[in-house]
């Protein structure tokens, strides 16, 4: 009786192995230190399970040609992550024979090469409050190239008096995503602990701070500066408000837009005091954005749409130093910077589900880690921003790439901490819905 028990629990688990054994798909792929331009090896490489969690479902390690291989044990969605000196590099499982190669740097504390080439300030008033959102456009020209990351990867300065609300950071190939940032020394000096990967063409890193002050009197004096080499300061307020720099011609006025003022200081020095004085009331207007006739970005942030970012190597061939490659007054010269100025850092995430699900230019959405970031989508901005969403026929995978990286980069928030509960939840759930459409148009 047992033996037959036996042999039935055996023929079970076979026909149970074997089904697993039929579903189940090897990924594999090489890993490419792009410092050094040879193999990646001893590296660990893992295989996450996107839709359980982000758990790791299988493991593997660099081989001396920086080959690996992976078993999936099911159909679900996958990111592959590899570490290389204690950075992690991700990548979409591909499906079926496609390799999925990746490329890696090496890390350093300091790297020459990683300069501002925006540091811009959107201001505006809000119940009594001086409301401040600052974005950092960091370049990473290093060579070889070499990734930056410390616990104090990237340094700022920012009012003593200030509140931070928000902080934010996207790689030059990834989505906006909240991040940690730690104070550090004197009161308003922050460190991001945010990898600045190189460049990746025109694509840079992208730094956010949101942040409030006490504007009872209506005016506020700043006393600003930045950490690194820097190509521009640009300050934006309503019209309503008034710009008053510490140094006559320091600043110059930029006609960009007719409801913005936009002051520009060409390449200020690390350290050294930028001081205006911002007073009145009033907000950035944003009803212009995603309607006909309004401007349309470049690019998303300093990413650049396909034959539009501005040569790279105009000015000081993207040196520290060097400027956008537009002289002050010619039209628009932060147009590549615009999106991210009036959309809020969320965007990008919103903008590509809204494509996803075919929404009508013009539907209002909320999206992205960093509260309050809402605008209208104009599906001709994300044919610009991503040429290959623009094409009807275009394959859905590349959408499906671009929720699972997303969906990576929350669980990593909240393995850190860096994301509130009801906040995980609401994005995770809003995801999870649009990946689930997305998979079922495959």
């Amino acid at each position: 009786m047992k033996s037959t028990r036996l042999f039935f629990r055996t023929l079970a688990l076979s026909f149970l192995l074997a089904g697993a054994l039929a579903h189940a798909t090897t990924v594999t792929g090489t890993v490419t230190n792009k410092t050094t331009g040879k193999p990646a090896a001893g590296d660990p490489v893992v295989l996450v399970d996107v839709q359980a969690g982000m758990g790791e479902v299988a493991h593997a390690t660099t081989d001396a040609n920086g080959r690996y291989s992976l078993v999936e044990p099911g159909s679900n969605p996958y990111l592959v992550r590899v570490t290389h000196q204690g950075a992690g590099y991700f990548v979409a499982a591909p499906e079926g024979p496609t390799p999925a190669n990746i490329t890696v740097y090496d890390v350093a504390q300091k790297v020459k090469g990683v300069f501002i080439e925006a540091d811009v300030l959107e201001v505006e008033t809000e119940n009594g409050q001086l409301k401040v959102n600052e974005r950092f456009f960091v370049h990473n020209t290093s060579s070889p190239p070499t990734t930056q990351w410390s616990d104090k990867s990237f340094q700022v300065v920012i009012p003593a008096e200030a509140v931070v609300d928000g902080v934010g950071g996207q790689r030059p190939n990834g989505l906006p995503t909240s991040i940690k940032v730690e104070p550090d020394g004197a009161k308003g000096h922050f460190a991001f602990n945010f990898p600045i990967q190189p460049d990746d063409g025109d694509k840079d890193t992208l730094f956010q701070l949101d942040y409030n002050m006490p504007y009872s009197a209506n005016k506020f004096a700043f006393h600003a500066q930045v950490t690194l080499p820097a190509d521009n300061f640009a300050v934006l307020l309503p019209k309503s408000m008034s710009f008053t720099p510490a140094v006559d011609g320091a600043f110059k006025p930029v006609p960009e837009d007719p409801a913005v003022q936009t002051f520009i200081l060409k390449n200020p020095a690390p350290g050294a005091a930028i001081d205006f004085t911002i007073s009145g009331t009033g907000s950035i207007p944003r009803e212009q954005q995603g309607t006909p006739g309004a401007q349309q970005p470049a690019g998303m942030g300093a990413q650049g749409a396909s034959g539009a970012a501005p040569d790279a190597s105009a000015g000081n061939g993207g040196q520290p130093g060097g400027g956008i490659g537009t002289p002050i007054g010619t039209p628009d010269p932060l147009s590549k910077y615009k999106w991210w100025i009036l959309g809020g850092i969320g965007l990008a995430l919103a903008a590509a589900a809204a494509f996803l699900l075919r929404k009508p230019a013009g539907v209002a959405v909320a999206g992205g880690p960093v509260a309050g970031a809402q605008a209208a989508v104009d599906t001709s901005a994300v044919a610009a921003a991503y040429p290959a969403f623009a094409s009807p026929a275009a394959k859905n995978s590349q959408l499906l790439n671009v929720l699972k990286e997303e969906m990576f980069a929350l669980e990593s928030e909240k393995i850190h901490g860096t994301v509130a509960a009801d906040e995980y939840a609401k994005v995770k759930d809003a995801l999870e819905t649009v990946l689930k459409r997305a998979l079922n148009r495959k």
